[in-house]
């Protein structure tokens, strides 16, 4: 099924079941109010709503209206946790090479992690506001799942069981401020504004055959500026499956339901499927010409994230993102 949230309700909005096409949606208020509502008690409610996504998919159900994506909040508008892994080494093999710095061993075993924005997360078509363009700004196209209730310590194999919803997000980054940054030993938090989730997240049921072992087998495309500018595949290079970042995430604690787990910027080892970020693109051009050719994002810049199944639906609805210059407080 194919769950999404309604900007009205209040600070979490209103859940939404959406139809297979993305065109039309019901109201689930009898069912839960919210997402997070939802996933706190998932056992109970996912039959119920799998229900009424089966009825409405079918044309059975009284009171679907069409669905207009402007309407859309974020799926999730907050969520008690986001942990972004880089599951694709390619990606951090190439922008530690470009620097003359080697991929340690333990990388290969271990994956890396860390605590993301998620107090609130931008809709689908929502402006990405950005106080100067002298921060480096760049979008990183991800694959993201939210769990329900995680227990410490899970193994890989169990923790599959507990991802229960799929989507994408465009992760934003403010490049030049990430060194100075990391350079205190103590992680982002000023070079990570809001981040964007799809339209839509959908129960893993739905992508069928594309959805094995824990990873999308299915390539994610970004277009920038209206030109492709990526369409690595998601299933190609993941070193970390999402059920290996879950029972990561949770080995020395539980995961609370509506957890957020990403997998980093999609990357594939082979170049010629373009890139998910502006950084792996300028690496690639340090590698080869010795300086990166490709600025920065500026405003007025766009940005269009989206996955299409095997027939070329979009299977979460796309990420539409303008890039606009912060007018100050309370403007």
């Amino acid at each position: 099924m194919k769950l999404a949230s309604l900007k009205k309700g209040g600070r979490d909005g209103t859940l939404i079941v959406v139809d297979r096409d993305l065109g039309s949606y019901a109201e689930v208020g009898d069912i839960a109010a919210t997402l997070q509502a939802a996933l706190d008690d998932w056992q109970a409610k996912s039959p119920l709503l799998a229900e009424t996504y089966q009825a409405l998919c079918a044309g059975d159900l009284a009171g679907s209206q069409p669905l207009a994506v402007a309407e859309l909040a974020s799926p999730l508008p907050r969520a008690y946790q986001f942990l972004d892994g880089s599951a694709y080494l390619a990606h951090v093999e190439r922008v530690r090479r470009a620097r003359g710095a080697e991929m340690p061993p333990s990388f290969l075993d271990d994956p890396l992690m860390y605590q993301a924005v998620s107090d609130g997360f931008l809709a689908p078509r929502e402006d990405v506001v950005v106080a100067s363009e002298e921060s480096g700004i760049d979008f990183e196209s991800e694959v993201i799942v939210v769990t329900d209730d995680v227990p410490m310590g899970v193994s890989e194999q169990d923790a599959l069981g507990h991802i229960q919803l799929i989507g994408l997000i465009n992760d934003v980054s403010l490049r030049n401020l990430i060194p100075n940054e990391l350079g205190k030993g103590f992680g982002f938090v000023v070079s990570k504004p809001r981040s964007a989730l799809s339209p839509a997240l959908v129960t893993p049921d739905e992508l069928g055959e594309s959805w094995a072992g824990g990873k999308v087998m299915l390539p994610l495309l970004t277009h920038y500026n209206g030109e492709l500018f990526g369409r690595p595949d998601c299933g190609v290079d993941m070193q970390f499956s999402f059920a290996r970042l879950v029972a990561h995430a949770a080995t020395t604690r539980p995961l609370s339901a509506g957890c957020i787990v990403g997998s980093g910027t999609i990357a594939n080892q082979d170049e010629s499927v373009g890139a998910s970020c502006l950084a792996e693109k300028r690496v690639l051009e340090i590698i080869a010409d010795g300086k990166a050719a490709t600025p920065f994002m500026s405003f007025g810049d766009s940005l269009r994230i989206e996955m299409l199944d095997a027939e070329g639906r979009s299977i979460f609805g796309s990420i539409e993102q303008t890039i606009v210059r912060y007018a100050g407080p309370g403007k």
